[in-house]
């Protein structure tokens, strides 16, 4: 949460690039993607393979064109020399702050071990910080609290880079506490102070380096443009600035301008998804894709939505059949409070749920009590 206070300490600017570098599971991507403009770029990136399809299914859930999820290590990151205009590092760290929450953590903990993660976190900062263009913000986060981890790493890049220290307005009720160590700052959270965990943040600003990247013009497009019979989707956005692409059985839309700097990003990493799923094309016919049913850009018109209580939406939401009073036959909306769900297919003597199988509910439904407008 307290990332959206260094964002705002960030002077705008347009057409921005941003990175999120260790964004597993995928809460700061989704946060900076609702706090950054329709024309930015986020890329989320995941060190950790086994960790990236979590990060990618979450930023699928969110509904934004505007994103890239690729998986690598931040040295791959040295051939994209001043492309980004923020990053954010929240690094791998000894996890002192979660020693309230989880008694593993402490007895994991050890001198070597917080040792051994200042000296990765160094070789993150150094590897990443070339791409990082001049004038450009870093973030830099972790959820442990000892000086080796954060103010002294912080002192290091300071020494070895021309940069500039920026201050995060407080309130005096947060309990965050700001430290200034040779005029730079950073702000920590101690577990009996705040209402949280132990946490430390730090924001700056490049004054050296390379001012932007250059996008190559003969990068070959490994994008395959979207089969022309399937035009009418383009009305199932409210953006007219999209592009809309095949990719295996799916039509996924990204936003035009941005494409350059997509086929410059899958040249030089490992890009594993990008823009909005909108649909899934079988022969002839448009499955409209679950996640587009979750999207901010989805047209509303296109799609007749379905109120359901919160009994049917669980049942919804566990991938079981729910009965749906409309003579209105094919592809419909379902909602909760006006949030939408995902899709059904109406054929009139049953619905057919199009929820995923791969998220559905698992766990035994609670007893719910009918709600007293149903109630005979």
């Amino acid at each position: 949460m307290f990332l959206e206070q260094a964002f705002h300490q960030i002077k705008h600017s347009t057409d921005r690039i941003v990175l999120d570098l260790c964004a597993a599971p995928g809460g700061k991507s989704t946060h900076l993607l609702s706090l950054i403009n329709h024309n930015d770029l986020l890329v989320a990136n995941e060190v950790i393979r086994s960790r990236v399809s979590v990060l990618n299914e979450n930023i699928r859930k969110w509904g934004y064109q505007n994103v890239v999820v690729c998986n690598n290590d931040p040295a791959d990151f040295s051939n994209l020399e001043g492309l980004f205009d923020l990053i954010l590092i929240d690094a791998p760290c000894s996890g002192e702050g979660l020693f309230r929450r989880d008694p593993t953590a402490i007895q994991q903990w050890s001198v070597d071990n917080t040792i051994l993660c200042a000296t990765r976190q160094r070789r993150i900062l150094a590897d990443i910080w070339p791409a990082l263009k001049t004038g450009g913000y870093l973030i830099y986060s972790t959820c442990t609290f000892n000086p080796a981890e954060n103010e002294e790493n912080l002192q290091w890049l300071s020494q070895n880079n021309d940069l500039e220290s920026i201050r995060i307005p407080l309130q005096e009720s947060w309990g965050v506490e700001e430290i200034e160590t040779n005029g730079l700052y950073g702000y920590r959270f101690l577990p009996q102070n705040v209402k949280g965990e132990g946490f430390f943040l730090t924001l700056i600003r490049k004054k050296d380096g390379r001012d932007s990247f250059s996008i190559p013009k003969k990068i070959k497009s490994r994008l395959e443009k979207m089969p022309r019979q399937f035009a009418e989707i383009r009305n199932w956005l409210t953006t007219s600035d999209s592009e809309f692409f095949a990719k295996s059985e799916y039509l996924i839309a990204f936003p035009e301008d941005k494409i350059s700097i997509l086929n410059a990003l899958s040249d030089k990493l490992r890009v594993i998804s990008f823009g909005l799923p909108v649909a899934q094309f079988k022969k002839n016919d448009l499955l409209p894709e679950h996640t587009f049913a979750l999207s901010v850009d989805r047209n509303p018109t296109n799609f007749e939505p379905i109120e359901l209580n919160l009994h049917e939406a669980l049942l919804f939401q566990k991938k079981e059949e729910i009965k749906i009073n409309s003579t209105v036959k094919g592809w419909m909306l379902v909602q909760y409070l006006g949030v939408p769900l995902g899709f059904i297919k109406n054929l009139g003597n049953r619905a057919n749920n199009y929820f995923p199988k791969e998220w559905r509910i698992r766990m035994a439904l609670p007893e719910i009590p009918i709600p007293w407008y149903l109630q005979k």
